[in-house]
């Protein structure tokens, strides 16, 4: 351990201490004056300690004890002013003694004895007593205290660095969602205001969803954007149900505008679908859903249904009894009530031409050949007519229109040899005998009527050798109708791109 040195006395404050080093600075300027004047005073140390001065032994560590304890000097000149003889030096005070209670206290733990704390008072800063090592500490208390603050700089530069890279990442990945939150606050001019002006037809099909009806508004001039229409649709509790249809708007309409106007029966238009003769049960179906907005799956749930409509028993689809006509659907017609207003039709037309209800099965599919088979409207009894006939005969029918429908073909009665030697298509008149197992398509009056008033003839035979015009050759051998196959074999040669 290291050695440290003897306390004489009673430790010196910070206070004393410095009053200490003052007066010795004081000292030391005044004694250099007088060795400069060479005034006779007397040359020695007059800080040289003498022996008989006990003081002088104490020291502290960073203290000239000496400017404590020094007291003046008789001049050789004679006497001083304190009244000693030349040469004469001031007496040295008493060492300075530690109170009784300090020996009397008991050691602490290291054998060292603690101050007496009894009777003292908070004592002021200045006033501690300076030890040895804050006294040795005091010139590099600075330099560690500027070392610390450096550290803590750095530290939190340090700090502040990663703080703010960490913000920048975070704004790069939630910019999208902020920049959401921001447009959602700030207000946009993205709507127009009122009910607008014009006339616009807008169609809602099945399916369409509420972004798909705003983005439709907005690219038919109904609305100002996307946004302002599917937002207001988000705000609504419960969300509002779209019928399929065609409505009445305006161009240049408030949000709010034509949300109103598409929920107001009163803004939609009857829906009108025309219906051509001859058209298959699955066509008619479609045509219908895409003009009325009907979802195609509840018409074809309610058509899965004949009975329902008072079909006859024979009935296993709804093909031949939906009448080929324009139709007016009110606003708000569901599936039923389409095919319901069809199928009565029909029920008129089959009425109005006097058909027995007992024979308006087979009525209704003799027609639905003739429709796909004829051309010209003064064909359609002659054609009837070598139907019956070849019926009347027990001859087939060889409908190339029926094996076409059998085979999924709603549009072309062209045929091939393959297909017409195939027994698996029920609809197949060259190897079944008699009417097929159904309609093929929907007739119209001009159809009913000719099998019901058939144009009177021998013919067995008919080909349409024009496909353009719809001309159409009829014969009674099979000589003649060879003749008349050949021409239109011809035709089709000639006219290699017809469809």
């Amino acid at each position: 351990m290291p050695v440290f040195p003897a306390v004489t006395g009673q430790p010196l404050t910070r206070r004393e201490a410095r009053e200490a080093r003052a007066a010795e600075q004081t000292r030391d300027g005044a004694a250099s004056g007088n060795e400069a004047a060479g005034s006779g005073t007397d040359q020695r140390n007059p800080r040289a300690p003498g022996p008989q001065s006990p003081a002088r032994s104490a020291s502290f560590p960073g203290l000239d004890f000496d400017t404590v304890i020094t007291g003046p000097v008789a001049t050789s000149g004679g006497g001083n002013a304190e009244g000693f003889a030349p040469g004469q030096r001031e007496p040295a005070p008493a060492p300075l003694r530690h109170s009784s209670d300090y020996f009397a206290a008991e050691k602490d733990e290291y054998g060292d004895h603690p101050l007496p704390q009894a009777g003292r008072e908070e004592a002021d800063p200045d006033e501690q007593p300076l030890g040895w090592w804050q006294q040795n500490s005091l010139s590099r208390e600075e330099p560690k205290r500027r070392r610390r603050w450096a550290r803590r700089l750095v530290v939190f530069v340090v700090i502040v660095a990663v703080l703010g890279g960490m913000a920048a990442g975070a704004y790069v990945f939630f910019q999208p969602q902020v920049e959401r939150v921001i447009a959602a606050i700030l207000p946009k001019d993205d709507d127009y205001k009122g009910n607008g002006a014009g006339q616009v037809m807008f169609t809602i099909k099945s399916g369409d969803t509420g972004d798909t009806i705003a983005a439709n508004l907005h690219k038919a001039g109904v609305t100002k954007s996307n946004d302002a229409f599917y937002t207001l649709l988000l705000r609504q509790k419960p969300e509002p149900q779209f019928q399929p249809g065609v409505f009445k708007l305006a161009k240049r309409m408030s949000a709010l505008a034509a949300l109103i106007a598409l929920q107001d029966p009163a803004s939609r238009v009857p829906t009108s679908v025309v219906i051509p003769e001859g058209t298959a049960e699955a066509d008619v179906l479609k045509a219908v859903s895409e003009k009325t907005g009907i979802p195609l799956a509840q018409l074809q749930q309610a058509a899965a249904a004949p009975s329902d409509f008072g079909l006859p028993a024979e009935a296993k689809t709804l093909e031949g009894f939906l009448f080929p006509a324009t139709y007016t659907f009110a606003p708000g017609a569901s599936a039923h009530d389409a095919i319901k207003m069809m199928v009565d039709r029909m029920f008129q037309s089959l009425d109005a031409a006097k058909v027995a209800q007992a024979d308006r099965w087979k009525t209704i599919v003799l027609a639905s050949i003739v429709q796909r088979e004829a051309g010209l409207k003064d064909d359609y009894p002659k054609v009837a007519r070598v139907f019956l006939n070849r019926l009347a005969q027990g001859w087939d029918f060889q409908s190339d229109a029926t094996v076409a429908y059998g085979n999924g073909n709603t549009h072309r009665v062209e045929t091939t040899a393959a297909e017409r030697a195939d027994a698996g298509n029920p609809y197949n008149t060259y190897v079944h005998p008699g009417l097929p197992v159904g309609p093929i398509s929907n007739p119209g009056d001009l159809a009913i009527n000719a099998v019901m008033h058939p144009a009177d003839g021998p013919w067995m035979f008919f080909v349409t050798w024009n496909l353009q015009t719809g001309e159409t050759i009829f014969s009674t051998t099979a000589a003649e109708h060879d003749a008349a196959v050949a021409k239109w074999q011809q035709w089709m040669k000639d006219n290699p791109g017809y469809e």
